[in-house]
């Protein structure tokens, strides 16, 4: 009987991961899952819409997506420091910041002090001026744009069997609609605009399923605007170490990634499923008996 080793793990002070969607049938979880199982972070931050509460349906959450989810608290009972930061898609969640369970933190925004200065993450659909005055029309948007992924999955399905290259609808369209081009900038200058009037060296967001690490000018200074992108479009994520500070992670270019999926696998993947009303009671009972002392 053969037994594959598990790869190394690389060591990583801190990775930032958002706009997960768990729950829906854009999200990538297999392949968070196995960039997850890659990385060994000290700090790992969720930078909002991790669970898609929005569009959450009993009837639709695979195994893979759980798997994520049991993956996360196995971290967590393990040493590593999540910080979970609520986005708009969990935003439910908000009621709960400053609830802390172990090495798990929930809160709205975080500061990190670094080495070159302080990091201010959180996940930005504060300035999103569709969240904030037509809540309807975005959760109306929601809804298609995750209509448009499965499709997206669907033609991608049969061009691979064609032996055509994949494409990106969702994308696509917004790398074609100016108002989405505009509204990408608008959200980086005004992050980047309230980052350098308080002091901060970096500002690290979610929200709009954008990655990107870049110097931002504003007239009172310059800061390091970074975004986290997605696990739906493009399977990215930030990483931070002190020697080599940010750099931004792409599943797609990632040759470990790329290769078949291991032989072996968790104890807990192989384990029944915890039905979701349990996990969600369960969490719920957490809460009220840490929030009660």
């Amino acid at each position: 009987m053969s037994v594959t080793k598990k790869r190394p793990r690389r060591k990583v002070e801190l990775v930032v991961v958002s706009d997960v969607h768990l729950g829906t049938y854009g999200c990538h979880a297999a392949e968070l899952l196995r960039y997850l199982k890659s990385v060994r972070p000290k700090v790992l931050v969720l930078n909002g819409d991790i669970v898609d509460i929005w569009q959450f349906s009993k009837n639709y959450w695979p195994a893979a997506h759980m798997r994520v989810v049991r993956h996360l608290a196995g971290l967590a009972a393990k040493g590593t420091k999540i910080h979970y930061l609520t986005g708009n898609h969990d935003e439910l969640l908000r009621k709960f910041a400053g609830t802390r369970l172990g090495n798990l933190r929930i809160d709205n925004k975080l500061v990190l002090d670094l080495p070159e200065g302080k990091a201010w993450l959180f996940h930005g659909d504060i300035f999103d001026v569709t969240m904030q005055n037509s809540r309807w029309l975005a959760k109306l948007g929601a809804q298609g744009y995750d209509l448009l992924i499965l499709i997206n999955r669907v033609v991608n399905f049969l061009l691979q069997k064609l032996g055509r290259p994949r494409v990106a609808l969702s994308k696509a369209v917004k790398d074609r609609v100016k108002g989405a081009v505009n509204l990408v900038s608008d959200f980086e200058q005004t992050a980047a605009r309230i980052a350098v009037d308080s002091g901060y060296r970096f500002v690290a967001c979610g929200h709009i399923h954008q990655p990107e690490i870049k110097t931002v000018t504003t007239p009172e200074g310059e800061v390091i605007y970074l975004n986290s992108g997605d696990w739906v479009e493009n399977l990215t994520a930030l990483e931070y170490s002190a020697a080599t500070g940010w750099h931004l992670y792409r599943y797609a270019d990632d040759p470990a990634m790329q290769c078949p999926a291991d032989a072996e696998t968790d104890a807990a993947d192989q384990a029944a499923d915890m039905p979701v009303a349990e996990l969600l009671t369960s969490l719920l009972a957490e809460f009220k008996l840490n929030n009660a002392v």
